[in-house]
Parts: structure tokens; sequence; C-alpha cells
């Protein structure tokens, strides 16, 4: 089973809480909005604490280290492909034009024999939480919901 840990920024808007997510990178997802959208997190290795993986792949997918905070748990969601996210969230500020996205490598286009490289995640935004259950991968829109009754 496939394991993915990240983390949750938020922080108080005017219209209420908002939450940091980064637009997945690569050809499958460069035209979609809604779905394509997920907290920077990414796969690690059983052995690894989760906690260490979810600032690390923080690091690798931003660019910029983890905000310091308190963490609080959202526990895990299964996603549509099987793939198990842990999340927590931290309350912290950043600005998305800082952000320098790690790069991944994949064949494109299909059966050419030409690697590309793709950003892992091409843009990064702060949302309102209504707006981003609209475009967040659909079983990550529990952790908006968990965060929602943290701060209640």
């Amino acid at each position: 089973m496939r394991r993915s840990a990240g983390l949750l920024l938020h922080r108080p808007g005017a219209a209420g809480t908002e939450v940091l997510l980064g637009h997945m990178g690569g050809p499958f997802h460069a035209r979609r909005d809604a779905g394509a959208w997920t907290i920077p997190k990414g796969e690690y290795d059983p052995a690894e604490p989760a906690w260490e993986a979810a600032r690390r792949e923080f690091e690798e997918e931003l660019g910029l280290p983890p905000p310091e905070g308190d963490a609080v748990p959202l526990g895990e969601v299964r996603q549509a492909g099987g793939k198990v996210v842990t999340a927590w969230a931290v309350e912290a500020d950043l600005d998305p034009a800082t952000v320098v996205p790690g790069t991944f490598r994949m064949e494109w286009p299909p059966r050419s024999g030409r690697l590309e490289e793709f950003p892992e995640l091409d843009r990064v935004a702060w949302f309102a939480v209504d707006r981003a259950r609209e475009v967040i991968v659909k079983a990550q829109a529990a952790f908006l919901d968990r965060l929602a009754e943290h701060s209640h």
C-alpha cells in the first residue's frame, strides 16, 4: 500500500479560514481545476515516521522549510487510487510567490521515449475553505472538515 504524508497550512482570512493548496503539475492536470489541487504531500517509506515525511515532503514540493507551530493531526484518508494520505494542520502564512517547486520526470508524450521534467506543483494558492472543497482531491476534503471541527 502506498502512503503519503503532508501538511495543510491554514491562516485566518477576511472570509474565515484559508488553506494553502498546490495544483498538481504535469500534463494530466494542466487543464483541470476541480480535483487537481492537493495539500503539499508526498510518498514515504514505512520506516520513516509520517510526521517527518510530511515535513520533508513539504520542503521538497515547495522549496521552503516547513513552518514551525503547533501541528494538529488530521488523521488519514484513502484516495480513489488506494493511496493512504496522512495530514497535519499547521497555522502559518506563506507567500505563494516564494515557492520553488520540486520536479519529477516522466515520458512525454506517451511512448515517445522522451523524458520531460515537470513541476510537482505548478502553482500554489490560498483558498477559502468552501472554494478549497470545490477543487481539492475528493478524498482530501475530509481534511478540511476535520480542520473546521478543530477550529470550533
